[in-house]
């Protein structure tokens, strides 16, 4: 046999004393544990006692036949690889077998070498579905809310929203700029959520053509367009009994649009090319960094899908309004990437570290995961310094000078947020006045003052109380 499990159990099931026997004894030396029986009421009571990994089991035998026995050991254990001997006279009962649930079916009289083949093979299936549900077990447990690495009171909020969201089957908008994170939000909601054991399917769709988008989304039928060889399920098919994640979903067409609404009502469409219905069970989330309202108001996205996909919006948050967590992310990356390429760095100087936080991360959390890559990658010593930091955050100008400004910490800063101070508290007067200058622009409307901030009316209300504006 190709594959041994020694811990493996299978189990024999024949009418025949002698078949058993020497099945028995063949797959016992092949290192597995194996137990008979000689009809299909025992294999059912035998099965259910020990929960073996593959079932040998014949066809015809008295009081329960091997196909009643496939159904009752499948109710009990749908993963378990049952294969059917038969006579030739039954091959299509085998083959119905097979489309109910069996692994194979193998002819009698049978040569001990195929037999060996199939019990091997179907071992092999089954360390290979453990190993997946394992990782899929890992893949979860790391999307786990309170696994995301955070300190920010904003992102606290935000987590908390995806833990509530997540519970439910509602279509979820993710707003935010690039790079903050909006595919970890959809994932933590589907790894988070009742569809957990099904795919997560993700597409963007600014990188895939204008003319192959409907064929990426909803699959076409062979002959559909040229090129189109086979049959093909789209990702509303691939991500059955999951979540679809669309990001960058203010790139697809008008009529596109149409199409997508229909299947978000509809829940059902059909292939291009093809008249088949086809239904679907799938959670939709979206994702855009653009301003969908606006493109509502200039006719460039329908109002009616924006309302269809904005049943619960999340916007992330930029690193630059979350200081607290690049100190935390960027200890993070560097770990990862000295782990990564075997490099020894213990850690990042302060000096380093305040050109860290000084910036203002317009690529917000990929742009920073870059440049601690940068940083491992470039580093001769055992901490990283301000000098393996790319030139843009080192405060270093093309030349490789450093600039004035870039070197006091406030590039991209207003200069009346400069001071004396430490660099929080020069950040946070700024802000300070940023809030305070957004609440009389809007007299006093809290609720507006929020919306231009692009924050939450509750993290305004922290800030309106940390910095004691009125």
């Amino acid at each position: 046999m190709t594959t041994r499990l020694p811990a493996a159990a299978a189990l024999v099931v024949d009418d025949d004393e002698g078949i058993r026997q020497m099945l028995a004894a063949v797959l016992t030396r092949e290192g597995l544990t194996v137990t008979t029986a000689a009809d299909g009421v025992e294999a059912v009571a035998a099965f259910a006692a020990q929960r073996p990994a593959v079932v040998l089991m014949d066809i015809r035998m008295p009081r329960m036949s091997g196909l009643q026995a496939l159904a009752e050991i499948r109710k009990l254990d749908r993963s378990t690889a049952i294969i059917l001997m038969t006579a030739f006279a039954e091959v299509g009962t085998a083959v119905q077998a097979i489309k109910d649930g069996a692994f194979d079916y193998i002819l009698k009289p049978f040569d001990i070498a195929e037999i060996l083949l199939l019990v091997g093979r179907a071992l092999q299936m089954r360390t290979m579905r453990d190993d997946i549900a394992a990782l899929h077990r890992e893949l979860s447990s790391s999307y786990r809310t309170d696994r995301i690495l955070t300190a920010s009171p904003r992102m606290s909020e935000l987590l908390q929203t995806i833990a509530k969201v997540a519970k439910s089957n509602a279509t979820v908008l993710v707003t935010g700029e690039s790079g903050t994170g909006k595919e970890l939000v959809a994932a933590a909601i589907h790894y988070n959520s009742p569809r957990n054991a099904g795919p997560f399917v993700k597409v963007n769709c600014a990188a895939v053509p204008e003319g192959l988008l409907e064929s990426e989304f909803f699959g076409h039928e062979k002959g559909a367009f040229t090129g189109a060889q086979a049959r093909r399920r789209g990702r509303f098919e691939q991500a059955g009994h999951g979540t679809l994640f669309l990001d960058e979903i203010g790139d697809i067409s008008p009529g596109l649009q149409v199409k997508l609404l229909r299947v978000l009502q509809e829940r059902e469409f059909e292939r291009v090319g093809g008249t088949e219905l086809v239904r679907t069970d799938v959670r939709v989330i979206v994702a855009t960094n653009r301003n969908l309202e606006e493109m509502v108001r200039q006719g460039l996205f329908r109002q009616d899908l924006y309302f269809r996909l904005n049943v619960v919006t999340l916007r992330t948050v930029p690193l630059r309004d979350r200081p607290e967590d690049v100190r935390l992310l960027a200890s993070h990356f560097l770990q990862r990437f000295a782990a990564e390429n075997r490099i020894e760095v213990g850690g990042i100087d302060e000096q380093a570290m305040e050109r860290l936080l000084a910036y203002r991360w317009p690529g917000n959390i990929r742009e920073l995961s870059n440049a601690m890559e940068r940083a491992v990658v470039m580093s001769t010593g055992a901490m990283i310094v301000a000098e393996d930091l790319p030139d843009r955050i080192a405060g270093r100008s093309e030349d490789g000078e450093e600039t004035a400004g870039e070197a006091a910490g406030t590039a991209d800063v207003p200069a009346a947020a400069a001071g004396s101070g430490s660099l929080r508290e020069q950040v946070a007067r700024f802000e300070a006045r940023v809030v305070a200058e957004a609440l009389a622009r809007n007299d006093g409307n809290r609720m507006r003052t929020a919306q231009e901030l692009g924050i939450s009316r509750r993290s305004l209300l922290y800030k309106l109380q940390e910095y004691g504006i009125s």
